[in-house]
């Protein structure tokens, strides 16, 4: 197709499916035919350009004074044609040119508009870009081809197959599809997806491929079971296919041989609106498919243009594609026929015939997509020429300040502009290049709908565009989209199922990223996400809950007026007091009585305050520890036991002074043990006692503790003693007491009856010294409240077996055996 004018735009486009001599030359005059099998969605791309070169030289404020003209050739589908009409074009030469006397031959083609295919582009492009001659593309996806490098004059007007991957993955991610097959063409189109997509689903974290298969060229029937059996086994449910129509109709031949239902499909741009693919028979297997399609444009006028198009009766057949497309939409024959076309039935082709009774796909303008790249593709370098002939003196951008004009155009100088067009079509849709020749991406979401009645329809339910320093934007219609499920609901599609808070991620050995257990987080660690990599450690005082999904503060633990240990403790501590008290009013009663005259009323009487105090200082080791109750309940512990311990130690001392008088010789010794000695060796005894927990506290106070060595989930809550050796020096001192009113108790075991409280002097230090014996193993293993749970039992049962042994039997004999509450009685027992 040619039309002449002062700048010619070349054109490339796949108007024949077939060739039958691949090795053709374009001759003005071809002998024989060489294309066949007319592809009238081609021949509407090629009018587009036709339509849109017509209405520029319509447009006075676009191009003035200038006449755009094209060249039309049609690639067949052929790599080897369409590079010999690229070159062709950009050659200018013809095998014949005729030139009048003025010398003005057929214009140089300036720009091509072309070609559909990437692997075409790639290979034509590769030559351009060493002359600079610009070609803008309508359909080439190939993300190789934004190399400035390699393809420096390689415009479009389609995004890349680099965004149309990332569309795709946007889709993955809205519906959270992380697990997917892919399927793609063995070519430039399908491994260079191929390649965009691993690396960009990788970066993203979006997802993981369960499969990758190559789909074979042409029909390859065990190559393609192969392929649905892996598809058939694969717990992935979305397949992504990017591949061309002829792939998809194979591969779903096998899928519906197969049976192979339930599958989530992904269509790239090559097959969305592929009407082929839309039948009865294969939309229970595609129907709800989901595909990245190219914008959809208007082009006012496009219709009109096209039904003025009318054959030319004057030419051949055979290189007329107008009369091509008239023979294949009303399915006649120009004159002559084909031998056998009449007496087969077939009808003449008269010219007359009318494009408006005819049902084409041809004259539908609904879903204009590759059209209105193409319409784009003029425009763009239409304005980039109209940018170049504007040039001003003053901001010439050439060396040597030059402009270009109409009269010495070079092909470079339009690359120029062409990185500079900025642009809105009729419509309002924004065109510019990239500093790689891309323009602003943008893609319609489709959905197909297969509808009750049978019939399918191909419905825009979203779109995705990339935005300004934000990268994609998706907007979708969920409402709007058909599910081909029973649940009329995406589908399910992920290798694992996400881990729950309080779980983290442990990848399975030898699998995909998406492939994972999920592992229950240990004790003291959380995940407080959906799909956590690792579990976070709680902070010191907390712990993680039972479903380890947040931290909860640690119980705290510590020897409690509330619990049942510390009541019963308590209790006992209380009780002890109480009976001190009724045995301290029992003895002040009967003080005249010769039993309590006879035991040294006043030591008892300090005995049993003594007494009264070490039963009171075990409840400082019950409650919440507290600074002053921490430096308080080992000092009070320690004072209260030595004033018991030296009360008992003076009484033996006396006990064995009186027996010692008793003898002839003997009476000097009472003078040493008089009341006034007996209270100032109790004085003394205790305060070096006082002064040993006065250094201690001074030097290294006791103090309160959070210890979270015994127990991971709690806080115990003790008193650390602060020094170890100020602690055993007083345990040591009262044992040092202890021990030495033992063995002088010991010694006077064998005294006469009348002096027998050394006996009981004996056991109940015998019971003192096991009680405090056995309490430094135990102490030592009690964890925690048990600790100090150890230590106020040993308190009560030395101070309980103090008190039973030393004056039980007198309370005895006061309470029920008064009649031995005399003298004589006491006296005969001694002398018996």
């Amino acid at each position: 197709m040619h039309k002449d004018g002062d700048v010619i735009l070349g054109g490339l486009f796949q108007i024949h499916f077939f060739s039958t001599y691949p090795d053709l030359s374009f001759n003005s005059e071809p002998q024989h035919p060489t294309c066949h099998g007319f592809d009238v969605l081609g021949f509407r791309q090629a009018q587009t350009m036709a339509f849109a070169i017509n209405e520029i030289n319509r447009n006075s404020n676009l191009l003035p004074n200038v006449t755009l003209g094209y060249s039309l050739y049609d690639n067949c589908l052929q790599l080897g044609i369409g590079f010999r009409a690229a070159l062709a074009l950009v050659s200018g030469q013809e095998e014949q040119v005729d030139l009048p006397e003025t010398c003005v031959g057929t214009p140089p083609v300036l720009g091509i508009v072309g070609d559909s295919s990437s692997t075409r582009c790639i290979a034509i492009s590769s030559v351009l870009g060493l002359y600079r001659v610009p070609m803008v593309s309508y359909f080439a996806t190939c993300s190789c081809l934004s190399d400035r490098q390699k393809f420096p004059s390689f415009f479009r007007t389609i995004p890349s197959d680099a965004f149309q991957v990332r569309a795709v993955i946007q889709i993955l991610k809205r519906f959270g599809w992380t697990w997917a097959g892919l399927l793609i063409s063995d070519d430039d189109y399908g491994l260079n997806a191929a390649r965009s997509f691993q690396s960009d689903l990788s970066q993203s974290g979006a997802g993981c491929l369960a499969y990758l298969e190559i789909l074979p060229w042409g029909e390859d029937p065990d190559e393609l079971r192969r392929i649905v059996d892996v598809m058939k086994k694969s717990t992935a449910r979305v397949v992504i296919v990017f591949a061309h129509e002829s792939h998809m109709i194979n591969i779903m031949e096998e899928v519906v041989r197969q049976n192979v239902t339930g599958l989530q499909w992904i269509a790239s741009e090559a097959w969305t609106s592929a009407a082929v693919l839309q039948t009865p028979r294969l939309m229970p297997y595609l129907g709800g498919t989901l595909g990245i399609a190219i914008r959809r444009g208007e082009i006012p006028g496009l219709r009109d243009f096209m039904l003025q198009i009318h054959p030319d009766l004057h030419h051949s057949y055979e290189y007329n594609l107008v009369n091509q497309f008239w023979e294949h939409t009303f399915e006649c024959r120009f004159s002559p026929p084909p031998a056998g076309w009449l007496e087969a039935g077939g009808a003449l082709c008269t010219g007359q015939e009318d494009l408006e009774k005819v049902e084409t796909e041809f004259l539908d303008i609904s879903d204009l997509r590759s059209e209105y790249n193409v319409y784009k593709a003029v425009y763009s370098l239409a304005y980039a020429l109209h940018d170049m002939l504007q040039c001003e003196s003053g901001r010439r951008p050439f060396s040597n300040h030059s402009c270009g004009s109409l009269q010495r155009l070079e092909p470079w100088q339009l690359v120029y502009y062409l990185e500079k067009v900025n642009f809105s079509t009729p419509v309002g849709d924004q065109v510019l290049f990239d500093e790689n020749g891309d323009a602003l991406p943008i893609y319609d979401i489709m959905n197909w709908m297969w509808l009750p009645d049978g019939r399918t329809e191909v419905q825009t339910v979203g779109e995705v565009k990339k935005l300004p320093l934000k990268g994609e934007q998706l907007t979708l219609d969920e409402d709007k989209i058909f599910w081909n499920f029973e649940s009329k609901k995406p589908p399910r599609s992920v290798c694992s199922e996400s881990c729950p808070p309080g779980t983290r991620m442990a990848r399975k050995k030898g699998e995909p990223v998406c492939c994972f257990d999920c592992i229950p987080c240990s004790e003291g660690k959380t995940s407080n996400k959906t799909d956590s990599t690792e579990c976070t450690s709680c902070p010191e005082d907390f712990w993680s809950s039972p479903q380890r999904d947040h931290c909860v503060p640690k119980q705290i633990e510590f020897l409690s007026y509330n619990e049942p240990l510390g009541i019963c403790l308590t209790t006992t501590s209380l009780l002890g007091t109480f009976i001190c008290a009724v045995v301290l009013g029992i003895f002040i009663y009967h003080r005249q009585t010769p039993i309590v005259r006879a035991n040294n009323s006043e030591l008892s009487f300090q005995l049993l305050l003594s007494l009264k105090l070490c039963f009171l200082c075990s409840l400082l080791f019950i409650g919440r520890p507290r600074p002053w109750t921490c430096q308080l309940r080992h000092a009070a512990f320690g004072i209260s036991f030595v004033l018991c311990v030296s009360c008992i130690l003076v009484k033996t001392m006396v006990v064995l002074a009186i027996f010692k008088a008793s003898k002839p010789g003997g009476e000097a010794s009472l003078k040493w043990f008089g009341a006034v000695q007996q209270r100032g060796t109790v004085l003394i005894l205790t305060c070096v006692q006082a002064t040993i927990c006065t250094a201690w506290i001074v030097s290294a106070s006791p103090a309160p503790h959070k210890n979270t060595q015994y127990y991971n989930d709690k806080i115990v809550y003790e008193c650390v003693v602060g020094s170890t050796v100020g602690f055993s020096v007083l345990l040591g001192y009262i044992g040092l007491l202890a021990v030495l009113s033992f063995l002088l108790a010991f010694l006077a075991r064998n005294l006469p009856d009348s002096f027998n409280e050394a006996k009981l002097i004996t056991f109940s230090m015998l019971i003192f010294c096991a009680v405090w014996v056995a309490f430094v193993p135990a102490y030592i293993s009690s964890p925690g409240k048990y600790a100090d749970a150890v230590e106020v039992f040993a308190i009560l049962a030395s101070s309980f077996g103090l008190l039973m042994a030393l004056f039980g039997p007198k309370c005895y004999i006061i309470l029920l055996r008064p009649e031995r509450n005399t003298k004589k009685a006491i006296m005969g027992r001694g002398t018996k």
